[in-house]
């Protein structure tokens, strides 16, 4: 489960995208950085894709600098991993140097690329393959969301091969494919951020109880038909930010709403029933060039400004995080 969207430009041009991370304690999470400085290079069988990256990237993910969930380039441009059960086939190997697997895919991307438009054509010099690297212990079945200022696109894997889309909508959650989720959208037109008028019925006059109910008959469940119109709510309706910082915080308070209390969704994992917890959220400050985290066991909100990081080298980085609340006297 994960849920991905953008929010509408601020007054002062800001761009933030937000992306929630809902996933079974199984994997060790940290920061990558990814550095422009070194060749890159897949792991997905012999005669595998290369590349030389162009950009520094800031993300998430584990085992590896290079298998990102999530991360944002120099550029502007970010990329996203969300799980796609039962909606994601890979093509067989090629061996003619396209081979990559789908954790591999953002470094590639994101290093190399700027814009929506360019990783458009990156993707199509791609064969993405059936990889996962030994070391995680589930199966990955992803599609791939690239944001930049600007647009949006969808990277899907069918059975008939990789179909890539514009994302009209700019929010992602997971399966079904795009055009089923965008077909749904017309069932729900009617919700709105106003109450409804009140009815007269046989002389008695029939208002809301209270204010929001404007949006009854929008789905609250988990699953992701449900969130995705969630989302596309918060983000249709959400006011326009002033400006940057307006626009991180209400990223931010749209993202909060799809945190998981433990318990309440629960996973088959290879280690049995396990809760899915919403492990780390992130927000990409395209037109800042910030890259902004928060995990599980940390309420705290940080950001790394891409300006002032050193992409010398690619590398792991733990997590800033003390997993406390701050206490204070009042």
């Amino acid at each position: 489960m994960c849920t991905n969207f953008k929010h509408q430009p601020a007054k002062d041009g800001s761009v933030c995208v937000g992306r929630t991370m809902e996933f079974p304690d199984v994997l060790p999470w940290s920061l990558g950085v990814v550095s422009p400085h070194e060749p890159g290079a897949s792991d997905a069988g012999d005669h595998a894709k290369t590349w030389t990256a162009r950009y520094g990237v800031v993300g998430v993910g584990a085992f590896h600098p290079h298998w990102l969930a999530d991360g944002m380039n120099t550029a502007g441009l970010s990329g996203h991993l969300l799980y796609m059960p039962n909606h994601a086939v890979y093509s067989p190997a090629e061996h003619d140097g396209s081979d990559i697997g789908i954790l591999e895919g953002l470094a590639f991307v994101l290093g190399t690329y700027a814009t929506v438009d360019e990783a458009k054509v990156a993707l199509a010099t791609c064969n993405f393959v059936d990889f996962t690297p030994k070391e995680v212990p589930v199966a990955l079945p992803l599609h791939m969301i690239l944001h930049d200022q600007d647009r949006c696109i969808v990277a899907e894997f069918h059975p008939d091969g990789m179909k890539v889309s514009d994302n009209p909508v700019q929010v992602a959650t997971n399966a079904p494919y795009l055009d089923w989720h965008l077909t749904n959208v017309a069932n729900f037109l009617s919700l709105s951020a106003e109450n409804p008028a009140p009815v007269n019925i046989g002389g008695s006059t029939f208002a809301p109880s209270g204010q929001g109910q404007g949006f009854r008959g929008l789905p609250a469940d988990e699953n992701s038909p449900s969130r995705f119109l969630r989302v596309l709510a918060n983000v249709r309706f959400a006011q326009q930010p002033a400006d940057e910082r307006a626009a991180l915080m209400d990223t931010v308070r749209i993202l909060h709403g799809f945190d998981l209390v433990p318990g309440t969704v629960m996973e088959q994992t290879p280690n049995g029933l396990m809760p899915l917890l919403t492990m780390w959220s992130t927000v990409s400050n395209l037109t800042g060039r910030q890259y902004l985290y928060n995990t599980l066991d940390d309420p705290i909100w940080y950001s790394i400004d891409l300006d002032t990081t050193d992409f010398g080298e690619s590398r792991l980085v733990d997590f800033t995080t003390d997993g406390t609340f701050t206490s204070i006297r009042v």
